[in-house]
């Protein structure tokens, strides 16, 4: 299972990551700027006034699928904004883990240069 797992980590394009990580954090900050600004307010929706009753029946129909269609679109608006709220955060915590990544790769990578140092001079002490 741990193979599976390292075979696909050792397949993603590391340095691609990090290089795109803060784009992306850019552009999920664009995106909540852009949705976040536009607001649409349903309790401003038109309600369907009493004179409407004595109107054909066809007029207060379009009337009322209008009123639905408005509560619709503002539902939907508001989740637009919760999505990308949720999708700036996720931007973030992938800048903060992409970091991390970046930092652990470093310290594994002196680690590394640490073994080999010692091996060499293990083997000098060993065999001079």
């Amino acid at each position: 299972m741990a193979i599976g797992w390292l075979s696909v980590l050792k397949m993603v394009p590391w340095g691609d990551v990090i290089e795109t990580a803060p784009k992306v954090a850019v552009g999920a900050k664009k995106l909540w700027n852009s949705v976040g600004k536009k607001r649409v307010d349903a309790s401003n929706a038109p309600t369907i006034p009493g004179a409407l009753a004595e109107v054909d029946a066809p007029v207060t129909a379009l009337q009322t699928q209008v009123l639905e269609l408005q509560l619709a679109v503002a539902e939907l608006h508001q989740q637009m904004l919760e999505s990308s709220a949720l999708i700036g955060s996720l931007a973030e915590q992938n800048t903060q883990l992409i970091a991390r990544v970046e930092v652990n790769r470093k310290r594994v990578l002196t680690l590394a240069v640490a073994l080999v140092v010692v091996v060499v001079a293990a083997a000098a002490k060993l065999f001079l």
